[in-house]
């Protein structure tokens, strides 16, 4: 409700109670459930309608605003999960129970790989500028292939020092070298696999050889010296600084160029459950530009069309403050009855925006979206039937999206 959900009508209603009649019952989360009220915070930010469709954008996002007929703009997604682990969990891997593959571990499994020197599925960490931003922690099991064989899994490449730890031979040791230990670790792993014949000792030949491509591939790739100025006034000066967002929006586009299937970049931060005015702005600031200059840079090189940007979370914000609320400051908890993200390229229909919540941004009323339909929308966009995309496992026919109904958003699909 603070980018893309405009409720004009809420600016009547500061520091009134949410009516029961909205809330429901519906469960909260501790952190809110012992309020003794519920005062709804209008947005404090101004919006605009932009683009041919006219839609609603924050002024918080300018650039964004700017690439508006780019963008589908989904304001029904849901959610059942209402705190980080298990909805991130949950957007992530189909399942709020960690240890199912990830997205991009499905994606990685199903369509292969275009470049043989780096991973298929790359991870990125960029920081955030707010040291008041409240960080939720992550861990690699969110990029891990789970029960899918380990070469699905993603590869995070680090912001500072070596790009992957242990990337550069030791000194002393020289490529050839390297190259006759390699060949012999082959060897012993390959008289293993005869012994035993688990698959997953082909696989671990297998990395160990990609990781010996990657010492050349990896800093080929995180050399930015040969980008020109031009670059740098799209993607704005924070690109030049390693582990920014911007720097990670153009690592994903030069991954992209050199075939690798998919990039995911987290940033953190979002957590505004206080001093919301101040930490959502910087926040914004950190992402705006850099989502922009990607999905410009894609199209420019005539990429766009064939590459899938999405930038969105795991919930979305309550309308009521969480603790106290002043005309300058308040704060918002989980809220996963409703909240939006935007899709771009990629066979996405961009100016559209889908599906609709009630004047209090609490509930859908038009057009839901759940969890495991976005995820279905992103395979059909990659030309892969979610019903139909299984691995055996346990017994089991294993989904990304599970066993229950899930259907592509046919609105957003070009």
């Amino acid at each position: 409700m603070d980018l893309f959900d405009y409720k004009p009508g809420l600016k009547a209603w500061f520091d009134k109670d949410l009516p029961d009649s909205v809330r429901r019952g519906q469960r909260l989360t501790t952190m809110t459930s012992g309020q003794s009220r519920f005062p709804i915070a209008p947005s404090v930010f101004n919006f605009q309608q932009h683009g041919q469709g006219g839609a609603w954008i924050s002024e918080l996002l300018p650039y964004t605003a700017k690439m508006a007929d780019d963008i589908a703009i989904l304001r029904s997604l849901n959610t059942e999960a209402i705190n980080h682990e298990p909805a991130i969990t949950f957007i992530q891997t189909g399942n709020m129970i960690a240890g199912k593959p990830c997205l991009g571990a499905w994606v990685a499994y199903g369509l292969g790989s275009l470049n043989q020197d780096l991973p298929t599925f790359v991870v990125l960490n960029a920081s955030h500028s707010n040291p008041k931003a409240n960080v939720q922690a992550i861990s690699a099991r969110l990029w891990s292939a789970g029960f899918l064989s380990a070469q699905y899994s993603g590869v995070a490449l680090r912001s500072g020092g070596d790009p992957v730890l242990y990337i550069n031979n030791p000194d002393g040791c020289p490529p050839e070298v390297r190259r006759r230990m390699l060949d012999a670790l082959g060897e012993l792993n390959q008289i293993e696999h005869q012994k035993i014949g688990d698959p997953e000792t082909l696989v671990r030949i297998a990395q160990y050889e990609m990781a010996f491509r990657m010492q050349s591939s990896v800093p080929e790739l995180t050399d930015l010296s040969k980008e020109p100025e031009s670059t740098y006034k799209l993607y704005g000066e924070d690109a030049r600084k390693g582990g920014t967002f911007a720097n990670s929006c153009l690592m994903a586009r030069r991954l992209t160029e050199r075939g690798v299937r998919f990039v995911q970049v987290y940033h953190r931060g979002w957590d505004v459950h206080g001093n919301l005015p101040e930490v959502l702005p910087s926040q914004c600031k950190d992402v705006d530009q850099g989502c922009w200059a990607l999905v410009q840079d894609l199209k420019d090189r005539g990429l766009l069309d064939t590459t899938l940007v999405i930038w969105g979370g795991e919930f979305g914000r309550t309308v009521y403050s969480q603790g106290k609320l002043t005309p300058t400051d308040h704060g918002r908890d989980h809220h996963p009855r409703c909240f939006s993200l935007w899709m771009a390229g990629g066979g996405v229909k961009g100016g559209v925006v889908h599906g609709e919540t009630d004047d209090f941004s609490y509930n859908i009323v038009k057009d839901p979206v759940h969890v495991r339909d976005f995820q279905a929308t992103i395979l059909h966009l990659f030309g892969i039937n979610n019903e139909k995309f299984t691995y055996k496992y346990q017994g089991l026919d294993q989904r990304l999206t599970g066993v229950e109904p899930a259907s592509p958003v046919k609105a957003v699909i070009a």
